[in-house]
């Protein structure tokens, strides 16, 4: 009986952890997409969010390229850090100069948007970030499957 009971947890387990995959999050062995073509899609659908003029989304599609770019930068940077460190942990200046650093761009990012979005489009937009951020299971702190 026992050793049933342990072979049903551990298909019930097994069988969880498979149906754990997120559609959304990409495939390591895929290509990735470039920066221009990162930009191009999140243009084109905040275009279809917010219905934006053809200056608008000139204008955005710079934007989203300039951030497609950095984040490729800060991708590769960091795994060239985890590369080299080889489980070491970055001091808490180094987190924290790393989290000023983000919510500084963030910040820009924002007041760039607020210059090109009319008013009613920049609270969709805003919507619309705070609505990825909690989106996920109900239980979780965030969004992004962290307590």
């Amino acid at each position: 009986m026992k050793k049933i009971l342990i072979a049903m947890f551990t298909i019930a387990s097994l069988s969880a952890m498979a149906q754990d995959r997120n559609p959304h999050r990409p495939q390591h062995d895929k290509d990735p997409l470039t920066p221009e073509q990162v930009a191009t899609l999140q243009t084109k659908r905040m275009t279809l969010a917010l219905d934006l003029t053809q200056a608008q989304q000139e204008q955005v599609q710079k934007l989203h390229l300039e951030n497609a770019r950095l984040r490729t930068e800060k991708m590769e940077e960091s795994q060239k850090e985890r590369d080299d460190a080889q489980g070491k942990d970055l001091s808490a200046d180094e987190r924290f100069s790393r989290e000023s650093e983000r919510l500084d761009h963030m910040i820009a990012q924002k007041a760039s948007m607020k210059k090109i979005l009319n008013g009613e489009q920049f609270e969709k937009w805003e919507k619309s970030l705070h609505h990825r951020k909690h989106r996920g299971h109900p239980h979780e702190k965030d969004g992004r499957g962290r307590r």
